[in-house]
């Protein structure tokens, strides 16, 4: 899936066999102007709903798409659908990081220690290795903020 904008809105393409295929879906950006900087603003709901169906087609039952900053800022934000069942492997935790979750429910489990995440909640990411399950279909908006 990549992201495109264009004259304040989002289009989202799909990629099959290396090639993008025309937008799947158009997400309307408002452009908010002030005399420091701009600022967008635009719907995690219907980007969930995109990428859920991505999720539902995906071998690995999940799909995800970076929304705010990515590898070159300190934070970042990506919003990830799983489905019912599937995981996001034991993985290292890169710098303190929460996990709220937008719909559905999950269980973050690090050691022998685990939590479960239900619409609305905010999760503190341990800074063990941990992994995610979906309990039944979920979209979570994961905060990763870097350490130096």
């Amino acid at each position: 899936m990549k992201t495109y904008l264009v004259g304040g809105t989002v289009y989202l393409a799909a990629l099959a066999g290396g090639r993008e295929h025309r937008p799947c879906v158009s997400l309307t950006v408002e452009l908010m102007r002030d005399h420091t900087c701009g600022m967008e603003k635009f719907s995690l709901e219907a980007l969930a709903r995109v990428l859920m169906k991505s999720a539902a087609t995906a071998p690995a039952g999940r799909a995800a798409e970076t929304v705010y900053g990515g590898h070159e800022h300190v934070l970042r934000q990506t919003l990830i659908a799983l489905t019912a069942g599937s995981a996001l492997s034991e993985h290292e935790n890169p710098g303190e990081a929460t996990l709220q979750v937008l719909g559905g429910r999950v269980r973050l489990v690090a050691d022998t220690a685990e939590w479960e995440g239900r619409d609305g909640d905010l999760l503190i990411v341990p800074r063990a290795r941990h992994t995610l399950h979906a309990v039944e279909d979920s979209a979570v908006l994961l905060t990763v903020a870097k350490l130096p």
